[in-house]
């Protein structure tokens, strides 16, 4: 039997129960694929993490849902980052992930104990509106944008809240993306309690029903906000029920930071 080691974190939370859960595994080496989509699909949380070293201050970096591997991972990238700085005992100021379709990704530990990562923004172009997609959502946008998620703007925070999606129906809708398939929706709304913007993701196309708080669609949310506000930094809210998870976001040309708090809340071994 092979034994491997596992943490399993909550991502954008201040303490256990909040934010999303993602689990971190540091290998020698990759796994076969097929090891690791299985590896992930028997964890069953939204995402799990594979990290092998690289060099100094330098780790690659996978991301696997249950059902299929990614190409951007916003929470366990963060995840990953506070194993390396407070599990494994990496001492530097910025941990360096080089990823496959993302490109290098860099993490560094604030002074206030907070994370702050470093993603690309993504393109974003207005789409129209379509009856099916209202329908499966359950209530009418008042505006949509395109790119790695279908983004539709809602007049209030209470309308996020209050979504009632078919993601059976949402599975299948949105756009062509190069690298993300269709049924990735961020949903979202202006304001909110004590911060700029509220939204939700529905990810049934990467085979998450909804997703509790995701980097990724900080990445796209971001330069939107700046699009509708003129403002480059965003203090964001994404709800799910029973969690919820809060983050920061600052938009510098065509990156992105994120920044939030992380909690390991398992730690052991997962035996092959």
């Amino acid at each position: 039997m092979t034994k491997l080691p596992f943490y399993q974190v909550d991502a954008f939370a201040s303490k256990p129960f909040e934010g999303n859960q993602a689990c971190i595994m540091p290998l020698d080496d990759f796994l076969p694929d097929e090891t690791l989509q299985a590896i992930a699909a028997e964890n069953n949380v939204s995402e799990t993490a594979y990290i092998v070293p690289a060099g100094e201050g330098v780790w690659k970096l996978r991301w696997f849902t249950p059902a299929v591997e990614v190409p951007l991972c916003g929470h366990a990238t963060l995840a990953s980052a506070h194993v390396l700085f407070n599990e494994l005992g990496f001492d530097g100021e910025a941990i360096a992930f080089d990823t496959v379709k993302s490109g290098r990704l860099t993490v560094r530990r604030l002074e206030d104990g907070r994370l702050e990562m470093d993603l690309p923004a993504y393109r974003i172009f207005e789409v129209p509106m379509t009856d099916e997609i209202a329908s499966a959502l359950g209530a009418r946008p008042v505006k949509a944008w395109g790119g790695a998620y279908y983004a539709a703007m809602f007049e209030t925070p209470d309308q996020i809240i209050a979504l009632d999606v078919d993601h059976a129906a949402l599975k299948d809708l949105g756009e062509d993306s190069a690298d993300w398939p269709r049924g990735n929706f961020g949903c979202f709304a202006r304001g909110g309690e004590g911060v700029d913007v509220t939204s939700r993701v529905f990810g049934p196309g990467s085979g998450i029903d909804e997703d509790p708080a995701t980097g990724s669609w900080h990445a796209m949310l971001a330069p939107i906000m700046q699009a509708v506000t003129g403002q480059d930094a965003a203090s964001c809210y994404q709800a799910y029920p029973g969690r919820g998870a809060h983050m920061e976001t600052h938009l510098e040309g065509d990156r992105v930071k994120v920044i939030g708090r992380s909690v390991t809340v398992i730690e052991g071994q997962f035996t092959l």
